[in-house]
C-alpha cells in the first residue's frame, strides 16, 4: 500500500532545537546542582521533560524543574532555534501532492506551535498532537495514533518521521511505519538498532520513499 500520511516529530527532526534544548537542561540542572555532560543528556531526549529530570535527578516532583527550563527555554528560543536543510521545501511538496501531513511531539502545545509558525511550517499541518493532547506520550502508540485517527489515515498508509527511539517504538506500536533522520543527535548507529523502516541521510530522501522522483524546486 502506498504511504499517503506523513508524521512528523518536531524537536531534532524538522526543526533544529538541539542546541537550545542542551544549554536549557544544563543550565536548570546547573542550578539545582544536577550538574550534566552534553553526552549525558542526548540519549534522553525524546522522552517528556518530566520522564527527563526525573532520570537525571532521582526526584518524584520535578514540577520546579520543568518550569524552570521552561522559562530559559522561552528566553533563548528565538536565537538558538534553526531550521534543517530541505525541511521547508520537502513539507510543501508533500502537501502539494495531497498527503496528510501532521506533528507528533512531546512539547507543550504553545511552543509547539511558535516554532512551528517561525519556520512557517503550521499551514501545512493537517493534524497536531502534542504532550498535552495525550494520556501516555511516546513511545506509547497513543500520540501515532491520535494523529491517525484526527487524519482518518489508515495507519499501514502512515510514515511517522524521528530522531529518536521513542518516535520508532510509537510508530511500531501504532502499526505504522517508521523512518530515522539520520542527523539525530543519537546517531543513525544507534537509531537502526529500533529497526526502523527507513533512514533518512536527508530530507529529501522522503521522495524516494514515496515512490517519486526527486523533486527541486
Amino acid at each position: 500500500m502506498n504511504i499517503d500520511t506523513v508524521l512528523f516529530d518536531l524537536d531534532g527532526t524538522i526543526v533544529d532545537t538541539n542546541e537550545l534544548i542542551i544549554a536549557s537542561f544544563q543550565h536548570v540542572l546547573d542550578k539545582h546542582k544536577q550538574p550534566r555532560t552534553r553526552e549525558q543528556i542526548i540519549p534522553y531526549m525524546g522522552m517528556t521533560l518530566e520522564q527527563q529530570f526525573q532520570a537525571f535527578s532521582g526526584w518524584e516532583d520535578v514540577a520546579e524543574l520543568v518550569t524552570d527550563y521552561r522559562s530559559f527555554n522561552t528566553m533563548h528560543h528565538d536565537t538558538m532555534v534553526k531550521g534543517f536543510p530541505h525541511v521547508g521545501e520537502v513539507v510543501s511538496t508533500l502537501k502539494e501532492k495531497g498527503m496528510k501531513l501532521g506533528i507528533v511531539t512531546t512539547k507543550i502545545r504553545p511552543s509547539t506551535m511558535r516554532v512551528l509558525e517561525m519556520f512557517d511550517l503550521l499551514k501545512y499541518m493537517d493534524a497536531i498532537v502534542t504532550v498535552q493532547d495525550v494520556t501516555h506520550p511516546k513511545p506509547h502508540p497513543e500520540p501515532v495514533l491520535t494523529a491517525i485517527q484526527q487524519l482518518n489515515a489508515d495507519p499501514k498508509r502512515t510514515l511517522m518521521v524521528g530522531d529518536s527511539p521513542a518516535d520508532i517504538k510509537s510508530a511500531q506500536a501504532a502499526g505504522a511505519l517508521s523512518a530515522a533522520v539520520a542527523w539525530s543527535l543519537k546517531g543513525a548507529e544507534e537509531l537502526k538498532k529500533y529497526n526502523p523502516d527507513y533512514i533518512l541521510e536527508d530530507m529529501l530522501d522522503l521522495y524516494g520513499i514515496l515512490g517519486w522522483e526527486l523533486v527541486k524546486k
